[in-house]
């Protein structure tokens, strides 16, 4: 069933209104996350990893020259998918029960008990 104009127009302003509101949101509706686009970058540097170990390789049977310039290829990508792929994990919020919660709880309960003996 189509929607009318009328329809189309407040779906579009809501739309508006709640990325104004909230980006985040907004972007895990439309399907790309910041993490799913770093992930997708990660991959490709990967992908050109491979490319400059076949560079390297064929150009160790040909000239030095080539050698190098695979060499450089696999070094960017490393380097890129190592940055992609921290920038995807860092946007990540941390659990509520990491390990500094846990040791703060027992440290707490540690020395409940501790003054609860003296």
């Amino acid at each position: 069933m189509a929607l009318s104009e009328k329809e189309q127009a407040l779906l579009a302003q809501m739309e508006a209104a709640l990325s104004a509101e909230d980006p985040k949101l907004a972007s895990t509706l439309r399907g790309r996350t910041p993490n799913a686009v770093h992930r997708r970058r990660a991959a490709l540097a990967a992908i050109g990893f491979i490319a400059g170990v076949a560079i390297l390789i064929i150009g160790m049977s040909l000239t030095w020259v080539m050698s190098v310039i695979g060499f450089v290829v696999m070094l960017v990508s490393t380097v890129s998918a190592l940055t992609w792929w921290s920038r995807a994990n860092s946007s990540r919020k941390p659990r509520s029960g990491d390990g500094q919660d846990f040791l703060h709880r027992i440290e707490e309960q540690w020395r409940r008990n501790e003054d609860g003996t003296d």
